[in-house]
């Protein structure tokens, strides 16, 4: 038992369990049974004050460990995690007519994507639970956040992506060295694949929307927002969504300080989804019960976001419903747009699905949902070079292309000369 803990709660029947009770599920639901981490915040608020953090060195999420479902004695492993940087940019601000507009950049993390934050939490949970392997399912970030941070402590592991992922995130496996399944399907099939792979040879399971703990890794880039905010909540945070547990993590993030009484208020959560793979925009619009809601066959080049049946889905609906936010609709050509845009103006250079929440500002500010003064966070998910095939379909329906030249200055003095960029 971890102190600070209180147990388990299933999300669709309410039903409580202790942390060394059940593993991932509430079983009265087979997989759906998702499980939501309930601390004893008295006991926390005790131990873990505010000003403390001032005084911290260590600038990573380990320093909110009193949070986070681990034990104080479990050793983390020896990657930099968290604190990653949140940029100003007043440019953007007045654009949209906002206050101010801040970028998280998720993709300065050792593998370059916001999934770091939760594979670091599942491994220590597996070192808790003496597992030999660990293993997940992914379409291809999460699986490279478990992947690093596995060869970072010496733990084997099993990776079910689709045999679609882009080849950047394949190599990052495979560099890792990471014991890699190409599935011939959806990541929805790779999931179904994991699940029984776990249970048949005894692996840990990673799996977002399965594994409790996951939602609690991810929850720390909410409290990192504050901090970096002095303690100011922003407005709305804009964030893209696949399975939900990103954002189903940060709504968990707020209540926590909320419940601390860290932070004043809780922000509007506004989730961004490609239009290919809508399955919560039109849940969330069409007033429909996500428990009840078919699956959805998912297109989109946003691949980090592509799920046909979202896993997080309970608790990414309850995180725009419950701070009064929304779920925002994009195109696969405008999140391409939001690349190029979100680059040029901030200088963060971020893969399709990072790029889609920045897109998501932008329809949000067009379809009349933002409040003149607000301040907004805006977070990029994952760097750009996990994706460069669609980074240079990005730049070339912008028209920005590479000059061929002669090593002269003549040469030079022409391009110059018929480009007028200069």
């Amino acid at each position: 038992m971890i102190s600070h803990i209180l147990g388990l709660k299933c999300l669709i029947c309410g039903k409580s369990y202790s942390s060394d009770e059940i593993e991932y599920i509430c079983p009265d639901h087979g997989d759906e049974g998702l499980l939501e981490v309930v601390y004893d915040y008295d006991v926390v608020a005790d131990g873990f004050k505010r000003e403390e953090l001032t005084r911290c060195p260590d600038f990573s999420i380990w320093r909110y460990k009193p949070l986070l479902p681990v034990s104080p004695e479990t050793p983390v492993p020896p990657l930099h995690i968290g604190y990653t940087p949140l940029y100003s940019n007043p440019r953007l601000a007045r654009q949209f007519d906002l206050d101010a507009v801040w970028i998280k950049d998720d993709g300065r993390l050792p593998t370059a994507s916001f999934k770091d934050r939760a594979s670091a939490v599942a491994v220590m949970k597996a070192h808790e639970k003496n597992a030999s392997v660990i293993t997940t399912a992914s379409t291809g970030n999460a699986a490279a956040a478990l992947s690093g941070i596995c060869a970072a402590v010496g733990k084997p592991n099993v990776i079910f992506v689709p045999e679609t992922a882009p080849k950047a995130k394949i190599a990052q496996l495979l560099v890792y060295g990471s014991t890699v399944m190409l599935v011939r399907g959806t990541y929805d099939d790779a999931f179904e694949l994991c699940l029984a792979a776990s249970r048949k040879y005894g692996w840990y399971n990673r799996n977002t929307g399965y594994n409790p703990y996951m939602s609690e890794g991810k929850k720390t880039a909410a409290y990192e927002i504050c901090e970096q905010l002095c303690w100011q909540a922003p407005d709305r945070v804009f964030v893209s969504v696949g399975d939900g547990c990103i954002i189903g993590g940060l709504h968990k993030g707020f209540k926590d300080l909320l419940s601390l009484g860290w932070i004043d208020r809780m922000p509007r959560l506004m989730g961004v989804q490609a239009e290919g793979s809508a399955y919560l925009y039109d849940a969330w619009q069409n007033d429909e019960d996500v428990t009840q809601k078919a699956a959805i066959a998912p297109d989109t080049l946003a691949d980090s976001i592509s799920a046909g049946l979202p896993r997080d889905r309970i608790k990414a609906m309850a995180a725009v419903k419950e701070t009064e936010g929304a779920f925002v609709r994009v195109s696969d050509i405008e999140i391409l747009t939001a690349i190029t845009d979100l680059a040029r103006s901030s200088g963060v250079f971020a893969e399709p699905a990072g790029a889609a929440a920045f897109s998501g500002l932008r329809k949000a500010f067009e379809k009349g949902q933002l409040q003149t003064g607000e301040t907004t966070v805006v977070i990029s998910t994952g760097s750009g070079l996990k994706d460069i095939d669609n980074a240079m379909a990005a730049v070339h329906r912008d028209g920005a292309t590479a000059h061929h030249l002669e090593p002269s200055l003549s040469a030079l003095d022409k391009v110059i000369s018929a480009t007028c960029k200069l």
